[in-house]
């Protein structure tokens, strides 16, 4: 007899209960998922999460007592750390580029439909894009201003080739693991390879942080990510 497999652990940390409400019912209803532990505010998050490990952790940004940016900063100093994907309405963009620096894998939007949801946490679960391209594309569209130039002492690593260069910038513009294999006419194991080597010559923790780095050093500008949906 097979035996059954664990469902991914998700905690929910947002201050609106409705919110938590309509997001457990559509990750219970998954048989490969589980919400395992909710909280209204990041401390209480935080407490919580001390004692339960959990994969994934979906974490609201303006919430009382301790706010998404500050608990994910303290949590993911925690060893062995969940993967946290903040929830955001883009209300606030210094907020959203905090909780990048914080070291948040990925972002949704509080009206997310179900299945991209579910599909989110899925894919930060196993350690592939953090979220789906074209969203994290719409993110720096958003805050690209924040971004261009905000790190001028950072250049492109020396040891970056000319391809790992190209996939980064692909990456930026928004196109998948699958749209770059048809970019370049190679395999999509070839481009998680090349990604692989990219996240760890810009020494970044995920797909969206080379992203974030790519607009820092000014290898992409939000101006050309317009252009190109023009």
């Amino acid at each position: 007899m097979d035996n059954p497999v664990t469902p991914i652990a998700v905690a929910l940390v947002d201050d609106q209960q409705l919110v938590r409400a309509g997001f457990r019912m559509v990750i219970d209803s998954q048989p490969d998922l589980e919400v395992v532990v909710e909280a209204s505010d990041g401390q209480q998050g935080l407490n919580q999460l001390a004692t339960r490990r959990v994969d994934v952790v979906l974490m609201d940004v303006q919430m009382p007592n301790m706010d998404g940016i500050e608990a994910t900063r303290r949590l993911l100093t925690t060893a062995d750390a969940p993967k946290v994907v903040v929830l955001t309405t883009f209300d606030n963009d210094e907020y959203v580029m905090s909780a990048i620096r914080a070291g948040a894998s990925g972002f949704l939007l509080k009206d997310v439909p179900p299945e991209q949801l579910l599909d989110a946490i899925r894919t930060v679960h196993r350690g592939d894009a953090v979220i789906e391209a074209r969203a994290t594309r719409r993110l720096l569209q958003h805050v690209g201003p924040l971004l261009e130039g905000s790190a001028p002492e950072a250049a492109l690593p020396g040891d970056l080739t000319p391809r790992e260069i190209e996939v980064l910038e692909a990456m930026a513009y928004g196109l998948s693991n699958s749209e770059i294999a048809a970019k370049f006419h190679v395999s999509e194991t070839t481009v998680k390879t090349h990604v692989g080597r990219v996240l760890s010559k810009t020494k970044s923790r995920d797909r969206v942080q080379a992203v974030v780095f790519a607009f820092q050093i000014g290898l992409v500008r939000r101006a050309d990510l317009l252009s190109a949906d023009s």
